[in-house]
């Protein structure tokens, strides 16, 4: 038995519903779809998204007045889930195999609290203003089981995460939303021992923000983990900038990293912005802006 949570902002969610709803429905399997509008401004897409509950009597739709934020939406379906084991599928995502409810519901046992799927893209990519985000995906969340499962707490993502209801409900997040919550998240898990197993059940991500949003996002999440993180015992286990952050604090060396990083900053910016979308001068950024702000 499982209860299918879909979060939707702004994003037709047609095609991923009728997929799941086209598998579900082929299996001995109790299953439920719950998508929840975060009071999306784009009429025609909610309607669109409403429109779906006509079709099947597995899918359900609601629509917050006012935005919430994802955490706090994930939290509304999670409470209006009948069943104990919540799949979480981002709007924007898309199963990559015909098998994707099925090769969950292999994996399930008591042992196996949370299990990840994993996440994919597509192999070609040609759209350059949203091409950082395509090569940040590729290379930093893209992996296989095998590697995931080596450093579980370090690759989750909830963007397709089968997990216990009671183990959802139970962790306390931020009132005030913030990009970069996965890792809080995974720290949670991390902090209360939490098994998390890693598969092979991947899907597609498509909806990719552009250049200029995917990296002011990035910053936006350096700025939580310096608040949030780096004090957190454990946390370099699931955040390798908050673990090099703290080194370089441990050695007295965030302040003069942070005075180079003032002098290189226009052409760091450039380098990740450009034609190259250099992932390495992203991780110089992330490391330089941590240390002067405050």
């Amino acid at each position: 038995m499982i209860s299918i949570l879909i979060p939707a902002y702004n994003y037709d969610v047609s095609d991923l519903v009728r997929s799941l709803l086209k598998e579900g429905q082929s299996l001995p399997l109790a299953f439920e779809i719950i998508c929840w509008d975060d009071c999306s401004p784009n009429v025609s897409i909610s309607e669109s998204n409403k429109a779906l509950a006509q079709e099947s009597e597995y899918y359900t739709y609601f629509r917050s007045e006012t935005n919430l934020g994802r955490t706090q939406t994930r939290t509304l379906l999670a409470e209006k889930a009948k069943y104990n084991r919540l799949l979480f599928l981002d709007s924007d995502v898309m199963p990559e195999n015909e098998s994707f409810l099925k090769n969950y519901i292999a994996t399930i046992s008591p042992e196996k609290p949370i299990i990840f799927g994993g996440y994919q893209y597509v192999s070609q990519y040609d759209n350059p203003t949203s091409m950082l985000r395509w090569t940040y995906g590729r290379s930093r969340e893209s992996h296989i089981a095998t590697t995931r499962n080596k450093k579980p707490y370090h690759y989750i993502f909830s963007g397709n995460i089968l997990i216990d209801k009671d183990i959802f409900l139970n962790i306390k997040f931020p009132e005030n939303n913030f990009y970069g919550m996965d890792s809080y998240f995974s720290y949670q898990l991390y902090k209360n021992t939490i098994p998390v197993v890693h598969i092979d059940n991947p899907v597609l991500h498509l909806g990719l923000e552009n250049n200029e949003i995917f990296f002011k996002k990035s910053l936006e999440a350096v700025k939580i983990r310096k608040h949030f993180f780096p004090e957190l015992p454990g946390i370099e286990n699931i955040n390798s900038l908050v673990k090099n952050y703290n080194r370089l604090k441990r050695f007295r060396m965030d302040k003069p990293v942070g005075f180079f990083f003032n002098l290189s900053e226009p052409l760091l910016r450039k380098m990740i912005l450009g034609k190259n979308q250099s992932l390495f001068c992203l991780d110089l950024y992330r490391l330089g802006y941590i240390c002067v702000i405050k």
